[in-house]
């Protein structure tokens, strides 16, 4: 936990399919409530499609168009009341398992964004990737090889005193 951070660049190189199967597995994995499991995920490859995906709102999102690929987290609504948390800890633990297999991860947020010219952030995804119009568009996760240095968090830093035993 120490050594995970957003990385924002990204090696030239592909991730292996058996990498990218495990960071999957890990979504498929995440708890929802009452198991619901109302998300569903988009891999994305093909670097045409990583660049345009990357103009889905202003600014942030530089790491979608040189990532070695992508998952675009959606959600049902219908199907879960707490639909935004059960996608974000399904990406939380994709960003886990890449650090475990030693690969770089950034959240791109899409719900509540827009792009360029006003438009949603969320239709922009959704039309690019024929995601139906019932799907909640959560966020895109980039994942590759890490091209920058980043220092391990130092647990001296840690804000301890946000933490409350018992009663604030």
């Amino acid at each position: 936990m120490l050594q995970r951070h957003s990385i924002r660049r990204y090696k030239d190189q592909p991730v292996s399919a058996d990498d990218v199967k495990t960071i999957l597995e890990a979504a498929l994995l995440a708890p929802s409530s009452k198991s619901a499991r109302p998300w569903q995920f988009v891999v994305v490859e093909d670097k045409d499609m990583l660049t345009r995906l990357a103009d889905c709102k202003q600014f942030g999102t530089k790491p979608v168009s040189t990532a070695a690929f992508a998952v675009v987290v959606t959600v049902d609504p219908a199907k879960s009341d707490v639909y935004v948390e059960d996608a974000t800890v399904a990406a939380i633990f994709m960003h886990l398992q890449a650090a475990d297999l030693g690969l770089g991860s950034c959240w791109i947020q899409v719900r509540g964004r827009f792009a360029a010219d006003g438009e949603s952030s969320e239709t922009v995804v959704r039309e690019l990737l024929d995601i139906p119009e019932e799907m909640a568009v959560e966020c895109i996760v980039t994942f590759g090889y890490i091209d920058e240095q980043r220092r391990p968090v130092d647990p001296e830093k840690l804000l301890w005193e946000k933490v409350h035993i018992g009663r604030w």
